[in-house]
């Protein structure tokens, strides 16, 4: 239980892999000008990382060293083909917004760095898990950057929503206010908000561990250790 625990703090905030390794950047920062579009990426890239890792923790056994990174780039290529085609089949008209960086999955650090230094050395359920986690973590990531550059690079929120859910779908779509801010739809204001976001995580974690430190330090805590 407490490695699945750990797995989910690595994955969600301590090794997230948009905050802290800064890794698929390119998808993170292109998608994210709304947060229907931020959404149906992160969900797809979370479904790809857990297959991906399941599979080849699976067939870690017959991953010998000399064909191991392209099995492995093979695999995560299957898997996102199969992503690709369910878009084009099931929603068509948001796979036009985001199809090119469905593809570009296949070149996701996160996506081979998880294969490479987890699955293929790890029982399928642990891998699985791993997957999930790190999944999520860039799920909640790219989603929280769409979120604050919809609202205030275009005014609006869920502006798309209806390409998924469809027509009934018009009533969430919300105008939260009628003076956007340009720089923060273009692409220096997605990397303006994510430097935000990563140097508030930074702030967060250093007033962690000072209260930390403080604690410990204090006289009770001494006497009862």
């Amino acid at each position: 239980m407490n490695s699945f625990i750990n797995q989910a703090n690595q994955g969600l905030w301590k090794d997230n892999p948009a905050l802290v390794q800064l890794l698929g950047l390119c998808p993170l920062l292109a998608v994210s000008q709304t947060l229907v579009t931020g959404l149906t990426l992160g969900v797809i890239t979370l479904g790809v990382l857990v297959a991906s890792n399941a599979v080849i923790s699976l067939i870690r056994r017959w991953l010998v060293e000399d064909i191991r990174l392209p099995m492995q780039i093979l695999v995560i290529a299957t898997m996102v083909t199969l992503a690709d085609l369910t878009m084009q089949a099931m929603f068509f008209d948001m796979h036009q917004r985001v199809g090119l960086f469905i593809a570009l999955i296949v070149t996701n650090c996160t996506i081979l760095a998880r294969a490479e230094l987890f699955a293929r050395r790890n029982r399928w359920w642990h891998a699985v898990a791993d997957g999930f986690w790190m999944g999520l973590g860039f799920l909640w990531v790219i989603a929280l950057l769409s979120g604050i550059r919809e609202i205030l690079g275009r005014g609006t929120l869920f502006d798309g929503l209806t390409l998924i859910l469809g027509p009934e779908a018009e009533a969430f779509q919300m105008v939260i206010h009628t003076s956007p801010l340009l720089l923060v739809a273009l692409a220096p204001g997605a990397f303006i908000t994510l430097g935000c976001l990563v140097a508030l995580k930074n702030l967060m974690d250093i007033a962690y561990e000072s209260r930390q430190t403080r604690r410990l330090s204090h006289p009770a805590a001494q006497r009862k250790s």
